[in-house]
């Protein structure tokens, strides 16, 4: 019996066991004596050869072994149940009704104990057994085995994808696992001797058996340190599923799985799937296949390889002549090499000779600007600065010194004019006319005939000295000035007065008055009644003309020519009108 694909999403739950029902047939139906037997249609009878058997199966429980399992769009499955034991069998179907779990227990080979009811398809007529749940026996127990090794395998990533290598091309050794003497390595020689030359190493194992996966193992090892081996072909012909049951051991598996070099599983035939063909690097279908994988069809690349020779010849061909054709194209548009080289020449000599030209002006321009810059140097030279600022220094200092005694003098001549003007304002030069000025006994002068009165002894500060008076009278600017007679002053106080009075001093004939209280001159010190005169002073006009006045001593200022002579001694106490 051959083994048939593992559908890879198949469960190994099972329902509980219940107890098989005994079938039992219904009584025969009498009919009366003498009459007529029944016409019926045979869509009738099929309904009551369904009724009868439905209701004398319901809920039996049949075991055998899937075969020609087929799943169609609409998700039913149609199969056919045989036993194992002797020549029986009968059609079934699991409607997609049916628990998700039963039905991924459907498999080609697989024992199984179907739960359902026979019954009669009446549209052909045909028996046919309806399960509605099942669950494996028997070997199916070691097919749920093998499942839950896959799954497991699976997990750690021994059959992912992106692990898997790439096939050398054109290998030259090639190690093959196999029997020395089953069909694989007869088709894989003879395949690989038509095809091309590569050397074959064959390690001779037992590939069914008690103990034939560790010998598969220590036979992979071997070819692996085989220096120079390129890929191993692991298989073996076709055969039932214990045939085949070594190359779905663990060790196996793991074994092609680390392998050092790639491998190729070629195990059974087409429809034989073991776990070695997932864990290889490549599955073949069959050993010859395999052998076609790795060896290459000499003949067939020899042809190739005359046809690619052939067109790389014509590809050659052409671009030879499109060369050809383009190097004469621009052979034609390039002309002769000496023309071309000849005119770039003439222009490198016309430009030397401009830069020749260009380079003995420029030094002719330059020589005349350093002759330049020469003679300005030595004009500037130092001692020619020196002398030249020398040269002209001389006559800035005679012209300095002119202008500087002009300055001097015209400063001198503003100076005596400021004199001259000061002494017209001054009122010494009033007093020099023949003016005085009257002061009281606190030194102010006298302006107001109201200022003092009959008795008041007044200081009178005249052009040389001073004198000491008292008034008999005042009057104003038009009364008349007439003495009165002064009431006698009591003796203590005219001694008083007598003392505090300074004498004053002798005249002197022949000679200057001498100063009444020892003060400087009029020019070198200080006279009688200076304060007086300052004030008075300040406030004359910025003009010669003296001062007029309504009567004589009305302001306090006595013309020294009023009387016609000085006053003598006797009239210093006193001045008359």
């Amino acid at each position: 019996m051959q083994r048939r694909d593992i559908l890879p999403e198949l469960s190994f739950a099972a329902p509980p066991a219940a107890e098989p029902r005994e079938l039992t047939s219904p009584p025969p139906s009498r009919r009366p004596r003498g009459a007529e037997p029944e016409v019926v249609s045979v869509a009738e009878l099929d309904r009551r050869l369904k009724r009868i058997l439905e209701g004398s199966t319901a809920d039996v429980r049949v075991e055998g072994e899937i075969s020609g399992l087929r799943v169609v769009g609409s998700g039913h499955a149609y199969f056919t149940l045989k036993d194992e034991s002797e020549e029986a069998a009968i059609d079934c179907v699991m409607y997609r009704t049916a628990a998700p779990r039963a039905r991924k227990l459907l498999a080609d080979g697989a024992r199984v104990v179907l739960t359902g009811r026979a019954t009669v398809y009446v549209p052909r007529g045909r028996l046919q057994f309806c399960a509605d749940d099942a669950r494996l026996a028997g070997r199916g127990a070691l097919l749920e085995a093998l499942f839950r090794l896959k799954e497991k395998l699976a997990a750690e990533g021994l059959f992912a994808p992106e692990r898997k290598r790439k096939l050398p091309v054109d290998p030259q050794i090639i190690g093959v696992v196999t029997s020395g003497d089953g069909a694989a390595i007869h088709d894989i020689v003879t395949v690989a001797f038509r095809r091309g030359a590569a050397r074959l190493i064959l390690a001779r194992t037992p590939v069914q058996g008690a103990g034939a996966g560790q010998r598969i193992v220590r036979a992979i090892a071997l070819l692996e340190e085989f220096p120079g081996i390129e890929v191993i072909i692991v298989g073996r012909g076709g055969g039932s599923a214990d045939d085949l049951s070594a190359f779905n051991e663990e060790i196996v598996v793991r074994k092609v799985a680390a392998a050092r070099v790639p491998i190729v599983s070629a195990v059974g035939h087409e429809i034989d799937v073991a776990l070695t063909d997932l864990a290889a690097d490549a599955r073949a279908a069959t050993p010859s296949q395999a052998a076609e994988m790795l060896v290459a069809d000499a003949a067939a690349r020899r042809a190739a390889l005359e046809h690619l020779e052939a067109r790389m010849r014509r590809a050659m061909a052409h671009r030879l002549r499109a060369a050809r054709a383009d190097l004469d194209r621009h052979r034609a548009r390039l002309g002769s090499p000496a023309q071309i080289l000849a005119e770039p020449q003439q222009r490198i000599d016309d430009a030397m000779a401009r830069l020749r030209r260009r380079m003995e002006r420029i030094l002719v321009e330059d020589g005349a600007g350093l002759q330049r810059l020469e003679r300005r140097l030595a004009a500037r030279h130092p001692r020619a600065v020196l002398a030249g600022a020398r040269g002209a220094l001389r006559p800035l200092s005679v012209r300095l010194a002119a202008a500087a005694h002009r300055h001097v003098a015209l400063l001198r001549e503003g100076f005596a004019s400021d004199v001259a003007r000061l002494e017209a304002m001054s009122p010494l030069r009033v007093l020099a006319r023949g003016y005085a000025i009257a002061t009281d006994g606190s030194g102010r002068a006298v302006r107001d005939h109201r200022e003092v009165a009959p008795g008041d002894p007044i200081s009178v500060r005249v052009h040389h000295g001073a004198l000491l008076a008292r008034v008999v009278a005042t009057a104003g600017p038009d009364e008349p000035l007439v003495e009165r007679s002064a009431p006698a002053a009591p003796a203590h106080a005219a001694g008083a007065q007598a003392a505090a009075a300074p004498a004053p001093p002798a005249r002197q004939s022949g000679g200057p008055r001498a100063p009444a209280s020892g003060r400087a001159t009029r020019r070198g010190r200080a006279q009688p009644g200076a304060p007086a005169c300052e004030q008075l002073g300040l406030g004359f006009a910025a003009d010669e003309r003296a001062p007029t006045f309504g009567r004589a001593g009305a302001s306090g200022q006595v013309s020294a020519g009023q009387g016609g002579a000085e006053a003598g001694p006797e009239e210093r106490h006193h001045v008359e009108p």
